[in-house]
């Protein structure tokens, strides 16, 4: 059935290509910090794996609002690891760092979507999609208040 909810397929598609790549950087930034919680070492051991805890339970909530809206506007949601490693903008990474590197990785990745966020905001704009845009601008808050206290954390 044709989805008539005041914008355009080719605006709907090219909103859903932003929110596919914000959706694999959120999940690219999940896997990432549920390795670092089950991974961590050293004297803030407790504090970093129950922090790294609440950050991946709120992510994987977050991919599923993101894909969710992607499903919304008619298209299918990336689904596979292949999918996510080439939307993706953070860098998946082998080994354990130490438990400061852990930090200042999972603080780039938080900036990093807030990054891709804004690019597919001033798309959803352009199409008044406010559902999208307010979406983002929820998951830009989040991550940039979250980015805030890991750097304050290497300060």
């Amino acid at each position: 059935m044709q989805i008539d909810i005041g914008i355009g397929e080719k605006e709907r598609k090219d909103i859903t290509d932003g929110l596919s790549k914000v959706l694999a950087d959120t999940y690219t930034l999940y896997l990432k910090t549920h390795n670092y919680h089950w991974n961590v070492t050293g004297p803030m051991f407790q504090t970093l794996h129950l922090m790294f805890e609440g950050q991946y339970n709120e992510l994987a909530l977050a991919v599923d609002l993101v894909a969710e809206r992607i499903r919304a506007l008619g298209f299918p949601a990336p689904a596979t690891y292949a999918e996510f490693v080439r939307l993706s903008s953070i860098p998946d990474e082998a080994g354990v760092p130490a438990a400061q590197d852990m930090i200042r990785k999972i603080l780039l990745g938080h900036e990093a979507v807030v990054r891709t966020a804004r690019t597919v905001y001033a798309v959803a704009e352009k199409s008044s999609d406010q559902p999208t845009l307010d979406l983002l601008t929820q998951r830009m808050q989040l991550h940039e208040k979250t980015a805030w206290m890991l750097r304050s954390m290497l300060a």
